[in-house]
């Protein structure tokens, strides 16, 4: 059973894994919060794992008890665990400052937290160490703009337990301390109230002088300027060894107190007077073996050290010192001037002294401490008692600027200044010493009453330096005596004069004394001043008696002498004299014989009145000193013993007022307790009050006619003290007489206020105005003490009477005098008594109504309520949970007189006052709302609803609600920003206070006559807004931060929302005035992350679909207002998936089981309403960063689709067209910014005359003209000028055909030119495309477990495309190729990984179909990777055994086409894969494309290389190198090694793959061929340096010849039949049917797809070039037959001499070998059971147009011009060649006879030299899909080459009928076949071709795909009505040596037969054959359809013809008509 725990927290003393369910991992000094408990386990948080609660065992876990916690160490810990997340992500954004800083305050925090965590320090060093660790974090906090912490001391203030107000307050002076807070921990205070007292603390350090003698300094404190010692002297002793070896360091320790600021000048120094103790001179010393040791030591002089203080003086004192280090010299000088040898230094009168060197080195002799502190000496003790310990305390010479009343001193300062001595005979100089004594009366020594110096205990003598031979010696030494009182009257000091002898063994012989009384005769102390004192001889201490010397004068001014001079028994003589000062510091004796007179007025009564004049010139201390008797005195005098007046009466007065005047000074103002000690205890006047009314009364009459106006001033500001008098003399006197004159008493009391009150209705002018200021000032304290004596009701008279009088147009001055003066009572004594409360608060509100509505003294009224609702919030804590009456009424009060004037001041305020002022005042109202209960609230509402009316009311309501409402619109920026606390407590007060307001709008704005639409509108949006706010959404708040809120104030969101639910549940038929505009706030209200709520909330959207469908028929109002608010609100960053899981589920839930009408529609708008959700938390999730700005093209791209797709707003989705386009603009993508602007513009119509929304805007067409503008030049720097240039078109069409706008035309025209040139003259990189795979549910929903094509940036390829997903995606891991493809585990793990491979784009045919010529290389490679769809990605795969020396054998591809819904280049740089189809290559079929690639690229570079011979070799030399090095190294080798071997052959792998065998050595030996083409080009090029590598390369290319002679001769083709396709319907003389039956005979299904495999790279554009480039000596080309004859020339041109023929075995010799088996009669069709296709063919999927046979060759070439061929093929079929060809072919035609056709040899020799129609080079393409073929690819391997359709023999079939037609037209025989040439003696073919004959099949040459570049050109001496055939070749000739030329011819021949065509038993095998159609009768251009399941259909004449002939390795070419749209096949 878990129990839930409070406050209870601790600490790990154990690791703990965590390795149970929901276990929470814990480290050994983890502190934990335990939320909940069971018997053996505890369940709660980590603060380093703020977000998780998890489980940990009890016994791992040490509780603390937080009662014994330091609160200062638990904020220090908190603030450490905050601080170090800010810190790192300082150092992450490179805040250098701010991160060293914070790391130094972090580390003194953690060393703080250290010391006080020890325990170890005092409770002072606690308190100050807490102090500094304050000082830190505030002002760490203030640094990092975190929270302000309000304090009170060094704790953190509980907001609940002060008021709003008071919690204001301390936030303000938190606030100013922060400011005033350092790093360093030191802390300002408040600079406004002056610090007159000081101390300085003092410590000697170091002494680095060795005098060799003991050493006493004396160390003072001196005023340079009036040159004058300000304290007395501190001793410090030197040991004779050094001052190391003294070891009691709190003997050199000091304070000196009591140091004013003026005191604290530049001219303020530290003296050091340092004596030598010991002998008379320094040198001498004891003779060896002398055993007399004398026992005199005296104080000898020896150096002066002077220390400016000026820089202790430039303190401030809002700041704490700190302890400092200061080091001076000590001088030395002639001993006659030593006694001023410290102003010769301050003066700097260098010639006169010298300084002493220093034995330490490093010190210059003197080193101190020195520390100032403020305050007074008392507080300085307790704030640091560490200081004190131990430390003397040196006293000032004088009174402080500041005197407490418990100081008590009695201190008279003397100085020995100086001697006047006669010097006897002609002897030396004596060594005079001075011993100074104090005597009493009857000559005994007062003991312990001298102080020679503090730190010195008291002694009864003090002995003087002694001045080495000097008979006028300056000694300037001070002393302190303290003299008892009772004996100091009768006390004398005596000083005897001695002299020392440097030799005489004896004791100083005393030679004369002086002496002095310390009390004059008239009982004035001895006057301070310098006394000149006679010295008697007297050479006997046993003469020297004081009843004898007592009775002569000590000095010229003595008046107690008894006895004359001559009488005396000593001798003075006239010219010696002793000098002394004094002066005396007393509080308990005076100097002031005044002041004597005074008090002892009844001895002298007649100079009473002379008396009383001088003291009222005495404003000193000296008044106060003696304030009891000198009270005493005056009302002694005052009145008579029946309370009359006396003459002296006023004069009385007068010095009483003055003496209180002076107790209103800073230097006295702390003896005001004294002078109410003495009216309460001491004070003795009954009758004395008579005479102090009559005199205030007289004082106020005679303000307007008295001139002198300052003792009037004096009076008024004294009458605290003065009413006090009274107040006391009354009770006195009623006490005695039982209160008799009762009546009279407060008669003359209101007399004296009335005058009081006349007084204030005084015109105010400068003269009267400081008076009547100074009464108003008074008042409040006078009323204060006349509650004690009068009633209640009197009471309120006398105050409502004063404060009434002061006239409503005062003087600003006077008017505040009255507000403080109402402050002063409501913050006295008379606030805290219940019946006076609402007296006092009644007048207040009164006099702040009028101020608030005249709004001056703004700062004033703020105070006084501020203090009148602290004092009723004290109150009300002290009555507990049940407030007395009296409150409830004050606050009524309160409520109704000062809340709706507060109101209006701050509304008019917040438009523009002060800030401060407006915040204090709207304080005020939170402190007056937070204390008022529903009672006030509901007593207010019935106030203002007066018979009914409430209309008061209403207006009441909406401007609180304004005021709520503008103050929660800016976030409480009345507050500072890190005012956190008290916006959280102004929030609860709020919320109450809103709470209470819902009341009246359901019981009196409800009704269906008085509800109010617009009033409880604004309490929605108040209620919204204040749940909305920023200071509320704990979500951003630190954990602990967010915890302590929600413990302390809980979410008040939740408590609002229900609230705003409740509100609206109550509405009822009023619902529908708040739809739609409530859904937004209501929105707002469920983005609160709170479940509860939430699901409260959603179903208000029901309610709301329900509302507007039953009224209005529908809910688009709520559909339309939802979705724009969504996208709103989840653009602020709120809301998460949890929010959209239940939007969806609470919503259906409801409308599933309330099952409305509008069921279907609610949930389908629900649904779109989630996906909705969906895509904008996608978005939002990706706003910031710009690593996400790819993942917010992705969202961006889902909304827009959304908003145009799903729901169909055309503004949103416009909206967020232009969010896309930023995003690309901002990362340069210029084609996608063009194409995403473009769907904004084919959203607007050229014809279009509308404004757009703006009232000013363009017109639609206008607007239009403007983006097409910008797209093409976001277009033109892309470099994607192919898509401006329609753009270009189109706006040229605009300007030319609708706007008639010519300039703007020919700008466009000229743009448009440019961009045409640009295509062909600018160089652009091809991009790369990658496929990405994101796996795993950590990736965001867009991408989770979906792949991708990405088009890459310019020149990026896979390794920094990757680094830039892994920036997108830092937390993600690159997929292992072992896991690829992905499993469950790997898609459903909760982490992150992707996987990226580069794949192929493979383009589109349809874009160059509609070319009649070459199409230019950079326009063709721009559509091989530009606008594809279709992406191939191959992955090598090993099956079966794996030999390691020859991995060809069982590397398998693994072939993959990605299909994207979209082209790319789009409106993104991705697009996600929509399907994707994997196909297996086998080893053999993966070595032919493998060569084939080879062969291409070799191909390329020989036509290159044709065409610029000077462009750079290197290419082509590493390319050769690489060919040749790579197959004599095993390259070939290897291939025979896997697949040409009779193991292969009949293994598994190889039973199904002869035909692959074969093609593979065919591409073999095109390699050779083309690698020996290659040779001699380079050889032709090459420069002498590279001729050396070339002679290389050609040796190895013979070795490689040689390598691969021996299995040339093994090349066959497998005999197997291919079953015959029956035809039954084909009518060869119908064209029309051809049709159906070519459609019946596709819709076959090619089972295994095994042979119709076709590589993409059949096609190639890249080298298309004219002939006439690459021929050194064309052939001139024969000519076609007329197309207006059916008949040709009977005889064709001369074949050209064999070797100049471009004959294609000279470019590609194929050697093979086919056998055909000839049948006679008809047979039926069998089915086919195996296909078989050594070539591949590509047919273009968009040739679906049917086309009939020529009616006659002039029909034919009027459709077709031959002399346009202008595209190389490969083929070198000469004229001559064509005519037999084509005359076998109708001989064959003609014989009637039907042939069954197998594959047997055919092969065609004309002249030598053998042409083939297969030179073509056509392919089909097909895999059930679009057919691509490409104009230049860079690998043959085109992945739509599977399908299972065979074309070629219906192909074969058109050739062959179109080349008969065009043969048999000439009507003429044809020349017989060349002889056919010898066998090769290392290959071995049939060659047969017999004209007309069945038995004898027709030479016919097929040859192997070709895959160099296709090269059409028309012949330049063409007519226009022939083709040559010789032109079309990818090389020249190259002349070969016989044996090659023969062995290879031999290789190249080949068979054509035709079978004989028969109407309805013509049978055709298409069966794996290539065709190919010569561009020479149109009409029979055949017509490719593709029918429902993906197949291709021929239709054409060729279904007429019986004739088939076979065409091996053949390549077809699309090209367009622009004009007539018709395919011509190459």
């Amino acid at each position: 059973m878990w129990i839930p725990t409070s406050n209870k927290y601790g600490v790990a003393i154990h690791n703990w894994h965590g390795d149970v369910t929901h276990g929470l991992a814990l480290d050994v000094g983890d502190c934990v919060e335990i939320l909940e408990e069971t018997t053996h386990w505890f369940r709660g948080t980590c603060p380093r794992k703020p977000r998780k609660v998890g489980l940990f065992p009890k016994t791992y876990i040490h509780l603390k008890d937080l009662a014994k916690v330091d609160p200062v160490v638990g904020e220090c810990t908190l603030v450490l665990r905050e601080w170090s997340e800010i810190w790192k992500k300082l150092f992450v954004e490179r805040e250098e400052y701010k991160f060293t800083s914070l790391r130094k305050v972090m580390l003194a925090l953690l060393e703080s937290r250290r010391e006080l965590l020890s325990a170890t320090l005092t409770q002072d060093q606690t308190y100050d160490l807490q102090m500094k660790v304050i000082s830190k974090i505030d002002w760490g906090n203030r640094k990092l703009g975190l929270d302000l912490v309000p304090r009170l001391g060094t704790l953190a203030v509980d907001p609940h337990k002060i008021g709003i107000v008071s919690l204001h307050q301390v936030h303000v002076n938190s606030a100013e301390n922060a400011k005033a807070a350092s790093n360093r921990g030191t802390l300002r205070r408040k600079a406004g109230k002056k610090i007159l007292t000081h101390h300085l603390y003092f410590c000697m350090r170091d002494f680095g002088h060795r005098i060799g003698d003991d050493a006493e300094i004396y160390f003072y404190l001196y005023d340079g300027q009036r040159m004058r010692a300000l304290s007395e002297r501190f001793l410090v002793r030197i040991a004779k060894d050094g001052f190391s070896n003294y070891v009691e360091t709190s003997h050199n320790c000091t304070v000196f107190t009591d140091l004013g600021s003026s005191d604290l000048n530049q001219d303020l120094y530290l003296i050091a007077n340092v004596m030598r103790v010991g002998k008379m001179l320094h040198s001498e010393s004891v003779k060896k073996g002398d055993k007399f040791i004398s026992n005199h030591s005296y104080r000898r002089p020896y150096g002066i050290g002077v220390l400016p203080l000026s820089e202790i003086g430039q303190f401030d004192q809002t700041v704490e010192s700190e302890e400092k280090e200061f080091s001076f010299k000590i001088f030395q000088c002639e001993e006659k001037d030593y006694h001023q040898l410290h102003e010769l230094i301050i003066k700097k009168a260098s010639g006169k002294f010298q300084p002493i060197n220093a034995t330490t080195q490093g010190h210059y002799g003197l080193v101190v401490s020195l520390k100032l502190i403020h305050g007074g000496l008392g507080q300085a003790r307790i704030e640091q008692p560490i200081l004190f310990q131990g430390t003397a305390i040196t006293k000032k010479i004088g009174f402080p600027d500041v005197i407490m009343p418990g100081d008590v001193r009695n201190d008279l300062f003397l100085t020995l200044e100086r001697g006047e001595f006669e010097r006897v005979g002609i002897s030396t100089a004596k060594n005079i010493e001075i011993t100074t004594l104090v005597l009493d009366e009857n000559g005994r020594i007062i003991q312990e009453c001298i102080a020679i110096a503090s730190g010195n205990p008291l002694q009864a003598y003090y002995k003087s330096m002694v001045l080495y031979h000097n008979n006028s010696p300056a000694w300037n030494e001070t002393i302190r005596m303290f003299v008892p009182i009772d004996k100091f009257s009768k006390a004398h000091v005596r000083f005897e004069f001695r002299s020392c002898s440097t030799r005489d063994k004896s004791d100083p012989k005393l030679f004369g004394f002086s002496f002095s009384r310390l009390m004059e005769p008239g009982g004035a102390t001895l006057a301070d001043a310098s006394h000149e004192l006679y010295v008697y001889k007297c050479e006997d201490i046993l003469k020297v008696q004081p009843n004898i010397y007592l009775r002569l004068p000590c000095s010229a001014t003595d008046k107690h002498a008894h006895t004359l001079e001559s009488n005396s028994p000593y001798h003075r003589s006239s010219k010696e004299a002793f000098f002394v000062k004094t002066v005396l510091c007393s509080t308990k004796l005076t100097q002031n014989g005044d002041l004597l007179s005074i008090l002892q007025w009844r001895n002298h009564p007649h100079r009473i009145q002379d008396s009383l004049q001088r003291v009222l010139r005495l404003h000193n201390e000296e008044l106060i000193k003696f304030l009891q008797d000198v009270l005493d005195a005056l009302f002694a005098m005052f009145s008579t013993d029946d309370g009359n007046s006396t003459p002296h009466s006023g004069l009385v007065f007068h010095v009483l007022v003055s003496i209180f005047s002076l107790m209103q000074s800073s230097k006295f103002q702390h003896f005001k307790p004294v002078m109410d000690a003495y009216i309460k205890d001491h004070f003795t006047a009954p009758l004395v009050y008579k005479g102090l009314l009559s005199s205030v009364q007289h004082l106020a009459d005679w303000m307007n006619t008295a001139d002198n106006l300052e003792p009037i001033l004096q009076c008024f500001s004294s009458l605290e003290f003065i009413f006090k008098l009274i107040i006391q003399s009354r009770k006195l006197f009623a006490h005695a007489s039982g209160g008799q004159y009762e009546d009279k008493f407060k008669h003359d009391l209101f007399a004296v206020f009335t005058s009081l009150n006349g007084m204030l209705l005084v015109a105010s002018h400068s003269q009267i105005l400081p008076t009547q200021e100074a009464l108003l000032s008074s008042i409040g304290v006078v009323f204060e003490q006349l509650r004690t004596i009068i009633t209640k009701t009197e009471l309120e008279t006398l105050v409502k009477g004063m404060l009434d009088s002061v006239p409503k147009d005062a003087q600003p001055p006077l008017i505040q005098a009255k507000l403080k003066s109402i402050k002063d009572m409501v913050s006295g004594q008379l606030f805290q008594d219940d019946e006076l409360r609402s007296v006092i608060l009644n007048i207040a509100c009164k006099h702040l109504r009028i101020h608030l509505a005249r709004r001056d003294e703004l700062r004033l009224c703020s105070e006084i309520l501020a203090e009148i609702l602290i004092k009723l919030h004290e109150a009300k804590v002290r009555t507990g949970e049940k407030p007395s009456n009296a409150i409830h009424h004050d606050l009524d009060t309160l409520f109704s007189n000062i809340f709706p004037i507060l109101m209006q001041t701050i509304n008019v305020l917040g438009n523009g006052g002060n800030e401060s002022l407006v915040c204090a005042l709207f304080a005020v109202m939170l402190g007056l709302l937070q204390l008022l209960e529903e009672t006030h609230f509901q007593r207010m509402w019935d106030r203002l609803s007066t018979a009914g009316n409430n209309k008061e009311l209403k207006d009441f309501i909406q401007q609180c609600l304004n005021i709520f409402k503008d103050i929660l619109e800016q976030d409480w920026m009345i507050f500072s920003k890190d005012w956190l606390v008290m916006k959280i407590s102004a929030n609860e007060v709020l919320r109450k206070t809103l709470e209470e307001m819902a009341k009246p709008l359901v019981y009196r704005f409800l009704g269906m006559q008085s509800f109010d639409s617009q009033l409880w509108w604004s309490y929605f949006s108040v209620a919204v807004i204040f749940l909305t706010q920023p200071s509320l959404q704990i979500e951003q708040y630190h954990e602990t931060k967010r915890r302590k809120l929600l413990s302390t104030h809980g979410d008040m969101r939740v408590a609002m929302g229900f609230q705003i639910l409740s509100m609206w549940a109550q509405l009822g038929e009023h619902k529908l005035h708040f739809i739609p505009s409530m859904v937004g706030p209501f929105l707002e209200v469920t983005l609160v992350p709170e479940p509860a709520l939430r699901k409260a909330t959603f179903t208000v959207f029901y309610d709301m679909m329900q509302c507007e469908q039953v009224s209005r028929g529908s809910f688009r109002l709520v559909e339309s207002e939802l979705i724009d608010k969504l996208d709103l609100l989840i653009s602020e960053n709120k809301g998460d998936d949890e929010y959209r899981e239940l939007f969806s589920t609470i919503l259906l839930e409801r409308v599933q089981a309330e099952n409305p009408s509008w069921r279907e529609s609610g949930t389908a708008f629900i649904s779109s309403v989630t996906r909705l959700l969906e895509r904008l938390l996608d978005y939002r999730s990706v706003m910031q960063g710009d690593e996400n700005r790819d993942k917010r093209m992705t969202c961006t791209v889902n909304l827009l689709n959304f908003y145009n797709d799903e729901i169909n707003r055309k503004e949103m989705y416009v909206r967020y067209i232009y969010k896309l386009l930023d995003l690309h603009l901002g990362a340069e993508n210029y084609i996608e910014a063009g194409l995403t602007l473009k769907l904004y513009a084919d959203m607007l119509s050229w014809d279009s005359e509308n404004i757009s929304d703006e009232s000013n805007g363009p017109r639609e067409w206008e607007q239009k003209e403007k983006i097409y503008k910008n797209i093409i030049s976001y277009f033109d720097k892309g470099k994607c000028w192919e898509k401006g240039i329609p753009l270009c078109k189109e706006l040229a069409m605009f300007y030319e055909r609708k706007r008639f706008d010519y300039n703007r035309l020919s700008d466009v025209l000229i743009q448009e030119a440019k961009f045409f040139q640009n295509i062909l003259t600018q160089l652009r990189p091809e991009p790369e495309y990658f496929r990405v795979g994101y796996y795993g549910t950590g990736f965001p929903s867009f991408v989770r477990n979906k792949q991708f094509i990405y088009r890459g940036l310019e020149y990026e390829r896979i390794g920094a495309f990757i680094q830039r997903l892994q920036i997108e995606f830092p937390a993600a891991q690159i997929l292992d190729k072992k896991h690829y493809p992905p499993d469950s585990s790997v898609l459903n793990s909760p982490e992150q990984r992707f996987h990226v491979v580069n794949v192929r784009p493979i383009s589109d045919p349809s874009h160059l179909k509609s070319a009649k010529v070459t199409v230019p290389e950079k326009i063709s490679k721009y559509y091989e990777v530009n606008d594809v769809t279709k992406f191939q990605y191959d992955r090598p795969v090993h099956k079966g055994v794996v030999d390691k020396d020859n991995e060809f054998k069982s590397l398998w591809i693994e072939r993959t086409i990605y299909d994207t819904a979209l082209p790319l280049p789009g409106i993104l740089r991705w697009f996600e894969v929509t399907n994707a189809s994997i196909h297996e290559l086998t080893p053999v079929e993966f070595a032919c494309e493998s060569v084939s690639n080879v062969n291409k690229e070799l191909s390329d570079l020989i036509v290159q290389y044709r065409l610029e011979p000077k462009r750079n070799l290197n290419p082509f030399t590493m390319r050769l190198q690489g060919s040749v090095d790579a197959n004599v190294n095993g390259g070939f080798n290897k291939y025979q090694d896997a697949f040409f071997t009779e193991r292969f052959a009949k293994s598994p792998e190889g039973r199904d793959q002869s035909l692959h065998v074969q093609r593979l050595k065919r591409l073999i030996f095109e390699q050779m061929q083309i690698l020996r083409q290659a040779l001699e080009l380079h050889h032709s090029l090459a420069s002498e340096e590279v001729l050396p590598l070339h002679n290389r390369l050609s040796e190895a290319f013979l070795e490689l010849e040689k390598s691969t002679a021996e299995w040339k001769t093994n090349i066959n083709i497998p005999t197997k039949p291919l079953p015959p396709l029956p035809i039954a319907n084909v009518q060869p003389t119908v064209v029309s049917n051809t049709s159906s039956v070519v459609q019946h005979y596709f819709s076959t299904e090619d089972h295994d797809e095994t042979y119709t495999y076709l590589s993409r790279k059949t096609l190639s554009l890249s080298g298309i070039v004219p002939m006439t480039a690459m021929t050194s000596s064309p052939i001139p080309a024969p000519q076609v037959p007329p197309r207006d004859s059916l008949t040709s020339s009977p005889s064709a041109p001369p074949l050209p001499p064999r070797g100049h023929t471009p004959d294609k075995r000279n470019s590609n010799p194929m050697p093979f070998t086919e056998f055909v088996e000839q049948q006679q009669g008809s047979a039926p069709a069998r089915p086919r059971s195996k296909k078989y296709s050594l070539y591949e063919i590509s047919l273009n999927e968009s040739m679906n147009h049917s086309y009939g046979s020529p009616r006659s060759s002039s029909e034919l070439k009027g459709h077709y011009d031959l002399g346009m061929f202008n595209r190389d093929s490969g083929i070198s079929t000469s004229s001559q060649e064509l005519n037999n060809l084509n005359s076998g072919s109708q001989q064959m035609h003609s014989s009637g006879h039907h042939h069954h056709h197998y594959h047997q040899p055919i092969s065609t020799a004309v002249g030598g030299a053998t042409g083939s129609l297969d030179e073509y080079n056509i392919s089909l393409n097909g895999n059930g899909g679009a057919t691509t073929p490409r104009g230049h690819q860079k690998t043959n391997s085109n992945p739509e080459s599977f399908n299972s359709i065979n074309v070629q023999e219906m192909a074969m079939n058109s050739i062959n009928t179109s080349l008969s037609r065009i043969t048999m037209s000439n009507g003429a025989p044809q020349p017989p076949p060349p002889p056919i040439p010898p066998k090769s003696a290392a290959l071995h073919h049939q060659h047969s071709f017999t004209a007309g004959s069945n038995s004898t099949p027709h030479q016919f040459h097929p040859h192997h795909q070709r895959q160099q570049s296709l090269n059409l050109s028309q012949n330049s001496s063409s007519d226009g009505d022939a083709i040559s055939l010789n032109d079309i070749s990818p090389a020249p000739p190259v002349p070969f040596n016989d044996t090659f030329s023969d062995s290879f011819s031999d290789e190249c021949d080949s068979t054509a037969v035709g079978p004989t065509a028969n109407n309805n038993n013509s049978h055709f095998n298409y069966d794996a054959v290539a065709y190919c159609v010569p561009k020479m009768q149109q009409q029979q251009q055949q017509s490719i359809n593709t029918n429902s399941l993906g197949r291709r259909s021929l239709n054409g004449a060729a279904a007429a013809v019986d004739d088939v002939v076979e065409v091996r390795n053949t390549t077809m070419v699309p090209l367009r008509h622009d004009d007539d749209d018709e395919e011509i096949f190459y």
